[in-house]
């Protein structure tokens, strides 16, 4: 039964003042779960159980009948109970509860319970309702949940925050051709027609937003690596299951005994069961018993680099860490969610030590996390690890660089000036207090506190609570003798505020035979290094030669090609990006950076630091360099990395090399030589290039407008032998269109949600529409582009909004793109705060692009 909207509001007024009248304070419901209705329920809600059962068909467009059964027990059975469900109110049958109907009252996202149908102790609530589709991922012949981070009250009635743990009973009917993958194993199963019905056991104890299923036409494979483990799949590329299928099980494996050893805690859950989706909008989630991967990171065949295989191992290792660290062990409330991020890819690096004991690990942190934290840190839209959260609604703001990158390298400072020893005993008993519960961050530093002298809340409060990073100055003075008299280094806010980042790392004093390294211990603003005086004057002082320190390190601008000769690849990493920050700043001329990355393109052995190089050297092109600098720079790079692509090369770096110069090589010589790579004319020794490789090529074709774009994007398509990878090159196709009025229409068809479902499909249309050669027609959308953000942050997952801006504003650095980024913000004085921060970040690069062009020309 409905009831009417003016007598449901008068109901839900009534309800909500008499369940509180004996309270401290008045309930006030609103959108989303606020921090009041997530203490309320707290102390009003235990020992949840959810029953659900879900009726998939097999057209998506197609509703899904669905039940829940709720058992649980309430603290006080006067109070109101009210469950989350964002969704409309006719998509709710039936609700009974403690066995008798009751009226149906749907209120701001929230079915209300009353109190005079409940009970002190047990009750059960019994819903019928139609399954929500917003993150069902449903795709013609499968689908997937995605619930993070308040998205389970989308597909089902709940209570939607973390800190309310329960037990699941699901049971799918799906179609009969269909697989299924849940957090539990199946008990039952048996066929009624076309469709197949599945039971699942009851699920281990977890948090809503780590719930889920996967069903569709999957192919499924077993295997026991030391835990038994089964993934569905759907790749169809032979060497890629080859060579990758028997290499996912076994990181799983050592990523789950390498946990087990450093908590001393065994596997906490029934089983570590995955799902590889073509489609996935991450690079992976961490659902109890059933992690979902996105497929292309997951599968890699003979060409991959060293870099992609860590990236692989990487991934796998962090979401088997989060079976220790957010599902074990959950955030008390989303402001804390930083904490799960960053002890997933904390352990993820250590776990990387043993599995890959040829790669230097102090470089691969660095390139990982530094570059990143950086990148949003620098911006105006920064914002500290641990972020206010009223309403949960917002949680998904709240995800970034910050969080996944500062948090890291913060968490790496924090086990330097503890110890190791002392950290990690920290960490086991966090694990062990916490098992099956919820803690926030003050909850660690009480036990941390307990293991070392460090003043860990005088240490966080800037690292966690504080935003920005520190800017480095030094003064060195030099004796008669020239050697260093004093040695002076200051730290400055970047924010010119009062922040000061205690830190540890390592400063090289560069001679012409070796090199002494000091280690600076930064407590205060000022540091004077005495270890340094009566040392002779260097050839370089290089800061963070270790790459330990967070910050923009001095730099002689004369003097930046002494990165070429660094013989370790941590200094030159970590050298690499201080010039680059140092150009950003101000301190370095654009064109003078650049040089000194092309001639480290020239000579760089290892992957990993060339990919910092080539990183940094195309968006210097790209973003900060004036169109005459960018026509002599590209045929100097062009040439550069062609000639060294001839050089006998280890296949990793010369597939490195190649990216760069299929994303440059735009020039009428360059479009020639890349359609001839492209066409397979030409052969470069040592390159190994996968069907991947050339759709990219492709498309890079239509956009340098090569003569032929028509004739190759028609055999591109035909060529792709994945029927999931030939769906998302055919979406893409207009956003390739030489047609401008083609280009239009895509772009206008994303006004509509529906054509944004695919996620990771439109971020790379929106790069290629407005591609920095396509700007001069594409900043029209720009206005388009940012009217639209508010409802990308209510439709989209949580990192679609900041992907949607990086790839259209986030891709200009004209004088016209910044005048409409400061029009808009003055015509919406009232935009929201939360999408302003991520604007910011996003437009950093155009910003400094005004004050760095303007002094270039």
């Amino acid at each position: 039964m409905k009831i009417s909207s003016s007598l449901l509001c008068f109901f839900v007024f009534i309800t909500i003042g008499f369940s509180q009248s004996k309270s401290k304070e008045k309930l006030i419901l609103e959108d989303g779960v606020s921090e009041q209705l997530a203490h309320f329920r707290k102390k009003q809600i235990s020992k949840l159980t959810y029953e659900l059962s879900f009726e998939i068909p097999e057209k998506k467009a197609e509703f899904i009948n669905a039940e829940l059964v709720l058992d649980l027990i309430l603290a006080d059975g006067s109070e109101s109970l009210y469950l989350d469900f964002k969704e409309k109110s006719q998509n709710i049958k039936s609700v009974t509860a403690n066995g008798k109907s009751i009226p149906i009252v749907h209120q701001k996202g929230h079915i209300i319970i009353p109190a005079e149908r409940l009970t002190k102790g047990k009750n059960t609530i019994a819903i019928s309702f139609i399954a929500g589709d917003l993150s069902l991922n449903r795709n013609d012949d499968f689908l997937y949940t995605l619930l993070v981070p308040d998205r389970a009250s989308t597909l089902f009635p709940c209570f939607d925050q973390p800190d309310i743990k329960a037990t699941y009973k699901l049971k799918l009917t799906v179609p009969k051709d269909w697989s299924v993958l849940a957090g539990g194993h199946v008990e039952e199963k048996f066929e009624k027609g076309d469709f197949t019905s599945y039971t699942f056991g009851e699920s281990d104890k977890m948090s809503t937003y780590l719930f889920s299923f996967v069903a569709g036409k999957f192919k499924s494979i077993t295997q026991v690596p030391g835990l038994e483990m089964t993934m569905l799949y759907r790749e169809n590329s032979p060497e890629k299951l080859k060579t990758s299928t028997d290499t996912i099980f076994k990181l799983h494996q050592q990523s789950l005994d390498f946990l087990e050893k450093y908590t001393n805690y065994k596997f906490p859950f029934q089983k570590l069961d995955f799902a590889s989706i073509p489609v996935f909008q991450y690079g992976g989630m961490e659902h109890v018993g059933a992690i979902q991967y996105k497929e292309s990171t997951l599968f890699l065949d003979n060409s991959a680099t060293d870099s992609e295989k860590l990236d692989r191992a990487k991934l796998i290792a962090h979401e088997t860490s989060h079976m220790w660290f957010g599902d074990l062990v959950t955030m008390k409330w989303f402001d804390d969610v930083w904490m799960k991020e960053v002890f997933a890819n904390f352990m993820a690096d250590k776990i990387m030590n043993p599995i890959f004991p040829k790669v230097n690990h102090n470089l691969q942190f660095l390139t990982a996390h530094v570059p990143n934290a950086y990148g949003e840190d620098r911006s105006l839209g920064t914002h500290p690890i641990k972020q206010n959260l009223a309403n949960l609604k917002n949680a998904g703001s709240l995800y970034g660089a910050i969080i996944y990158n500062k948090a890291p390298i913060m968490m790496r400072q924090l086990e330097a000036s503890m110890g190791k020893v002392a950290f990690q005993k920290g960490i086991e008993k966090y694990i062990k207090k916490y098992a099956n519960d919820n803690a926030d961050w003050n909850n660690l530093v009480e036990i941390l506190d307990a293991e070392t002298p460090l003043d860990m809340k005088k240490w966080s409060e800037v690292w966690v609570n504080k935003s920005g990073r520190a800017i480095f100055t030094d003064k060195i003075a030099y004796d008669a003798q020239n050697r260093i008299s004093s040695f002076e280094i200051t730290q400055q806010a970047e924010d010119h505020s009062a922040n000061i980042w205690p830190q540890i790392f390592d400063i090289g004093l560069v001679y012409p035979n070796s090199v002494k390294v000091i280690s600076a211990v930064i407590k205060d603003k000022n540091l004077s290094l005495k270890e340094a005086i009566g040392l002779e004057k260097p050839i370089a002082v290089i800061y963070n030669y270790n790459g330990f320190g967070y910050g923009v390190f001095p730099l002689d601008g004369n003097n930046v090609e002494s990165v070429l000769s660094l013989k370790d690849e941590v200094a030159r990493a970590s050298t690499y990006i201080n010039i680059y920050e140092n150009t950003l700043t101000g301190n370095v001329a654009p064109t003078k950076a650049f040089d000194c990355f092309v001639k480290g393109i020239q000579q760089e052995q290892n992957e990993l630091v060339l990919k910092i190089i080539t990183n940094q050297t195309s968006a210097i092109f790209w973003k900060y360099l004036t169109q005459k600098q960018q026509n002599i720079a590209q045929k100097q790079l062009d040439e550069v990395v062609l000639d060294r692509l001839k050089t006998n090369l280890p296949s990793n770096i010369k597939k490195t090399l190649f990216n760069l110069f299929s994303s440059i090589a735009y020039s009428d010589s360059g479009k020639a030589k890349l359609y001839a790579i492209w066409s397979k004319e030409t052969v470069i020794s040592g390159l190994k290039l996968n069907e991947d490789d050339y759709t990219n090529m492709a498309m890079n074709l239509a956009i340098f407008k090569h003569e032929k774009a028509d004739e190759i994007l028609n055999k591109t398509r035909t060529s792709i032998s994945n029927p999931d990878k030939q769906k998302r090159f055919e979406f893409l196709l207009p956003s390739l269109s030489k047609d401008e009025a083609v280009r239009d229409a895509f772009v206008q068809s994303l006004k509509d949600d529906a054509n944004r479902e695919k996620e990771a499909w439109v971020s790379v249309g929106l790069a290629n529409i407005n591609h920095p050669l396509r700007q001069e027609s594409a900043q029209k959308y720009i206005r388009f582009s940012l009217d639209l953000v508010d409802e990308i942050q209510r439709t989209g997952d949580i990192f679609f909004p900041k992907d949607w801006l990086n790839n259209t504003i986030g891709k200009y650095s004209s004088k016209y793109a910044f005048d409409e980024v400061q029009r808009f913000l003055k015509e919406n004085s009232n935009f929201s705060p939360i999408l302003k921060r991520k604007l910011m970040q996003a437009t950093d690069g155009l910003y400094r692009a005004q004050n760095i062009k303007k002094e270039t020309e």
